[in-house]
């Protein structure tokens, strides 16, 4: 497997080099935005490490300039920020995960196992379900015609939902991408939130759109034929 490291520090660049190599990896190292994005056309990766802080092009341009040129390599953004905006940006813009600095190598290597697992896959400007709509650009969602009143947390969970269709995504994994680090309660909190969030989005009578898969999670069903 062959995976792209796009890091301008030499320190992180040759340690994460190194690891991934052990680990039978093949890798290769850009240290500018305008280096990742030739070596993500040149070498067909099939994971791009990215961090956001790059001279040049930062991280966030490099990787909507991909997604604009419909390489749906996934991507796993490396940031020294620890701020919901920051993260929700590289989400929004076509990321598939993201890590904070500093971070323990064999998180690292979970992430790129699950990255993996998915593939590449488009991934649409408007994500749709059984006739509800989420636009993550502009953060809004609806359902038919009619807009519906999220909270922030509420679409940020009916985002990953809905990138992760026809999938299980567990209370952990929900927390972990829709939650900062600071928080240090249970999964209860995403129970409240899903049950609040299932009221919002499904009519009184129909067929739910986030179903319960007991002992694992949630999941959505994938419309895609």
């Amino acid at each position: 497997m062959r995976i792209l490291v796009v890091e301008d520090e030499p320190a992180m660049a040759e340690s994460l080099s190194w690891g991934l190599e052990q680990d039978g990896y093949v890798v290769d190292v850009a240290a500018t935005g305008e280096e990742g994005l030739w070596l993500a056309g040149e070498t067909a990766p099939d994971v791009i490490i990215l961090d956001v802080m790059l001279p040049g092009l930062n991280g966030y341009q490099v990787c909507e300039r991909l997604r604009r040129q419909q390489v749906w390599t996934p991507i796993l953004m490396l940031t020294a920020m620890d701020d919901d905006l920051d993260q929700t940006e590289g989400l929004d813009i076509g990321a598939d995960d993201y890590l904070t600095k500093p971070f323990s190598y064999p998180v690292l290597l979970a992430r790129l196992r699950a990255l993996t697992r998915r593939g590449m896959r488009e991934r649409p400007a408007v994500l749709t379900a059984a006739g509800l709509t989420l636009d993550p650009g502009s953060r809004t969602a609806a359902r038919g015609d009619a807009e519906l009143d999220l909270t922030g947390r509420e679409v940020a969970v009916l985002e990953y939902l809905l990138r992760n269709q026809g999938r299980v995504v567990s209370k952990t994994e929900l927390l972990d991408h829709c939650w900062d680090a600071a928080y240090d309660g249970g999964p209860a909190v995403v129970e409240v939130l899903v049950h609040r969030l299932r009221r919002k989005i499904d009519p009184a009578s129909g067929p739910a759109t986030i179903l319960t898969v007991r002992g694992e999670g949630y999941l959505v069903r994938d419309e895609t034929p």
